[in-house]
């Protein structure tokens, strides 16, 4: 071997060339864990800029069944006050067999009747069981998938684990942008057209929303 390959396999790389190396990296890898998320959040940005047009009318289910007497004993009226607790088990079992509807979650307890709010992603329902006869009436309402998927953005009765997947998807969004960014800082001198395109993607938001938005 040489010694002029020595001298070059042995050469240290330069602090930029190590830089832009950790940024290309950073910046495939939060945009292929963001990809998805971008898309779904970029298509509701324009549902739901335009809700009135494309969500679909709501559609409701009704039911009525009736409590067994033994599950009936498990929920007879108290002297406790009025209070906000979960349905007991095999009440909650037996409410999502046979009516279809979720039975989990914090119900409202009053003298004479339990009520369980059911709100979810594109829709929402209910459940209420008269403590007395037993008797169990339900509804749920579907406002079609557009509706869904408007929620999911909103983080609309989604729950705490696509709360989590919000803030763990704005964290590779940010990421992604701000390596954006230093990507676009190494490469300007190239590309003289850069910090004008940046100025004017800034620009351009601020001045509609000082000029049309009162």
């Amino acid at each position: 071997m040489s010694a002029k390959s020595l001298k070059s396999g042995g050469r240290k790389k330069s602090p930029k060339a190590f830089w832009l190396k950790q940024l290309h990296t950073w910046h495939w890898v939060s945009s292929a864990i963001s990809l998805i998320g971008l898309l779904l959040f970029a298509f509701t940005g324009i549902t739901l800029n335009h809700a009135a047009d494309v969500e679909g009318s709501p559609q409701t289910v009704e039911k009525a069944a009736t409590l067994p007497t033994a599950l009936l004993k498990q929920v007879a009226p108290d002297d406790a006050p009025d209070a906000k607790k979960p349905l007991p088990g095999a009440v909650a079992q037996w409410v999502q067999k046979e009516i279809g509807q979720r039975g989990t979650g914090e119900a409202e307890w009053s003298a004479g009747e339990i009520y369980l709010a059911l709100p979810r992603p594109g829709g929402d329902g209910w459940v209420a069981i008269d403590r007395e006869t037993g008797a169990v009436t339900s509804e749920a309402t579907s406002r079609g998938w557009i509706s869904y998927l408007n929620d999911l953005h909103k983080g609309r009765n989604a729950g705490a684990v696509w709360k989590w997947f919000i803030d763990i998807f704005s964290i590779a969004c940010f990421l992604f942008a701000l390596t954006g960014l230093l990507l676009l800082q190494l490469h300007a001198a190239k590309r003289p057209s850069t910090w004008p395109l940046v100025v004017i993607g800034l620009a351009l938001p601020a001045v509609l929303a000082i000029v049309f938005i009162h």
